[in-house]
């Protein structure tokens, strides 16, 4: 008898740790998160220069909502540093497991994909990637480094993994001077055993006041889901904390169920709320705040960028 094993299919469960998870029901969306399907000619192009590239995108990794509009428009943002996660957060639908090695032609690849595509404006995330050294630090550099070189125009946003005990990362990301730093907190604090917890709510936050320490000049970002169980009070004393690290920019967006096995939705928090959130954080002092059910972190981020800048510009005038 002969037994023939395909070694071409990816047989791993993409999230090994919620395979025996007691399933929590995914809730019917309300009448006010609507969103714009793909196929459009535009979308496939993108689709297509993704693909040919060998890269990953957040849009498809994470399920975003947003990506008919975004592909559509051209607008993809790449993840970095594989599809596969050393975390295991209980919201997130990026596949967890062991990552394969670093691709060295991965940021030249990402750069050659932004010059296609034409982007004024482009936002860079990863994976969190525990098992290196540096966190992946220096791919991040390498990356936006072959991103000025192939599209010296372009403004570059990245967004972070925390880079937890990975001493020198931090430092080392920020002195690569992208235009935005963004390191989402994701949830409030209490939430973080449940929600996020290979994070530590208080390092973000430290490692958000570390960039400006080391470049005042650089933008700071960071964003957060509601619908998680938080209350009202929890994410204002949030806002209080960010605006402590100087942080400019928040993004507050609904949180949405990927699968039955991952955190369910406790609530979802009305487009009425969402704008008292928008009213608050601007007196708290943000620069730019973006407060809808999907907003997320690179949504309309070319646009939120120029809005971002002007509102820098204007204060200092």
């Amino acid at each position: 008898m002969v037994t023939v094993i395909d070694t071409q299919r990816d047989v791993r469960p993409r999230h090994p740790e919620k395979e025996h998870k007691p399933a929590n029901p995914v809730k019917k969306k309300p009448a006010w998160i609507k969103v714009r399907a793909g196929g459009s000619p535009v979308y496939e192009e993108t689709r297509k220069i993704v693909q040919e590239n060998n890269l990953v995108t957040v849009c498809q990794e994470a399920g975003c909502p947003n990506i008919g509009e975004c592909w559509s428009q051209k607008h993809a943002t790449m993840m970095i540093m594989g599809d596969t996660c050393t975390r295991a957060c209980a919201f997130c639908n990026v596949r967890t497991g062991v990552p394969n090695a670093l691709d060295a032609k991965e940021p030249e690849n990402v750069a050659n994909a932004v010059a296609k595509l034409g982007l004024n404006h482009v936002v860079i995330t990863s994976v969190d990637r525990d098992d290196l050294d540096d966190g992946g630090a220096q791919h991040f550099v390498e990356t936006i480094e072959a991103i000025r070189a192939a599209s010296p125009d372009t403004t570059i946003e990245i967004l972070t993994p925390d880079f937890l005990r990975k001493e020198g990362a931090i430092e080392a990301v920020a002195k690569a001077k992208p235009d935005v730093f963004n390191h989402n907190l994701e949830t409030v604090a209490s939430n973080y055993l449940t929600v996020r917890p290979g994070a530590r709510y208080f390092h973000s936050i430290r490692l958000l006041q570390q960039v400006k320490e080391i470049d005042p000049s650089i933008f700071t970002k960071s964003g957060i889901m509601v619908g998680l169980g938080e209350t009202r009070n929890e994410v204002l004393q949030l806002m209080d904390d960010l605006r402590t690290a100087d942080v400019d920019f928040i993004t507050i967006g609904q949180y949405l169920q990927p699968t039955p096995h991952h955190h369910e939705v406790i609530d979802f928090v009305t487009p009425d709320e969402f704008k008292a959130y928008e009213t608050t954080a601007y007196a708290k002092g943000f620069l730019m705040v973006s407060s809808t059910p999907l907003t997320r972190s690179s949504h309309h981020a070319g646009e939120d960028f120029a809005k971002l800048r002007a509102a820098r510009e204007a204060k200092l005038s």
